[in-house]
């Protein structure tokens, strides 16, 4: 905000940000969707990998 930008989430992104923020390594965190979604894998894993690399793009997010 400080920087006059916010950033909107999806319900599922919105999960997956959650997830991010509990500590949750990405292969965690799609055992864990793929449990409460009906996604195929191979869908599921590349958005969540976008995500990811959008997120750190804007300097939200570190890689661990």
């Amino acid at each position: 905000l400080a920087a006059g930008a916010y950033f909107g989430l999806d319900p599922v992104g919105a999960r997956i940000w959650q997830l991010m923020g509990e500590g949750k390594a990405l292969s965690e965190i799609c055992e864990i969707m793929l449990e409460e979604y009906e996604v195929a894998r191979d869908d599921l894993e590349r958005d969540t990998l976008k995500l990811a690399d959008d997120l750190e793009a804007q300097g939200l997010i570190k890689p661990a």
